[in-house]
């Protein structure tokens, strides 16, 4: 949407600790995708430097991260963090994560290591989202037993039949992984650019329409397309983000948003 209000972007694919980092030496300016609590750990000190500044209200209130097994492995007893040791053999000692150094994968390892829900002989299979994903589809395509790590939104959520383990005794968060996604900016950044700022804060989400949102990115669709076909079609979201902000040359943005592809 910043580009189809007249602003230049540049976009920046990072590991957190180097998209925090990059905010505090001014070389970025916003980030839509702090998790708490999995990420707090790695941002902690860069907010109690007043380095970078998370929004007042979370994007999205109802996320979620832990473990997860496809429905029909939850049908067959494997329905909490205690129950994966008993399923050893079906699912060869394995867990899948995503990238090395992501706080899941940190916290899964601590798990092994401690032999916690008596894990201490399974590996943690690191890939990235893309491997761990491409993993879980070749399972279920074969109905064979797999858990790896879960989150939503994400559309994972709409194209697997999946469950979220439970029991996971805050080894992934508290509240059975329930987690909330902030916007972390500049310290000045509102200040500064006070029209996106208002932009930022309408930014509200739900798991499931987010979900739905970034189907079209995963199957390598164009994303200004994907972007307005959505506008289109929920025009009460348009509404709502854009209440109180302007084009970057000062008119209405809900009249004049312009999405074409780059």
């Amino acid at each position: 949407m910043l580009d189809g209000l007249g602003y230049s972007t540049k976009q920046t694919s990072a590991s957190q600790q180097i998209i925090f980092a990059g905010i505090r030496d001014q070389r970025l300016d916003l980030f839509l995708g702090y998790w708490n609590p999995l990420m707090t750990q790695t941002i902690t000190p860069f907010v109690d430097a007043k380095q970078v500044k998370v929004l007042d209200a979370p994007s999205l209130q109802d996320a979620r991260a832990t473990l997860a097994v496809p429905t029909y492995l939850a049908d067959k007893g494997l329905k909490t963090f205690a129950d994966i040791a008993k399923f050893e053999k079906e699912l060869g000692g394995k867990i899948y994560g995503i990238e090395p150094g992501s706080g899941a994968n940190t916290q899964i390892k601590a798990m092994i290591s401690k032999n916690q829900f008596g894990l201490g002989k399974f590996q943690l299979v690191e890939s990235s989202e893309a491997g761990m994903l491409a993993a879980v589809d070749r399972a279920v395509r074969r109905n064979e037993a797999v858990v790896f790590f879960g989150w939503a939104p994400h559309p994972m959520n709409v194209n697997v039949k999946m469950t979220y383990l439970t029991g996971s005794e805050n080894a992934l968060g508290p509240d059975e992984g329930k987690a909330t996604v902030w916007t972390v900016t500049a310290p000045t950044y509102a200040e500064q650019c006070p029209n996106i700022g208002r932009l930022l804060s309408n930014l509200t989400f739900t798991a499931e329409d987010e979900s739905r949102m970034m189907q079209p990115l995963l199957d390598h669709k164009d994303a200004f397309e994907s972007a307005k076909q959505w506008l289109k079609d929920h025009p009460q979201d348009k509404k709502r983000w854009l209440e109180g902000v302007t084009t970057f040359d000062g008119k209405p943005a809900a009249e004049n948003l312009q999405l074409t592809t780059k």
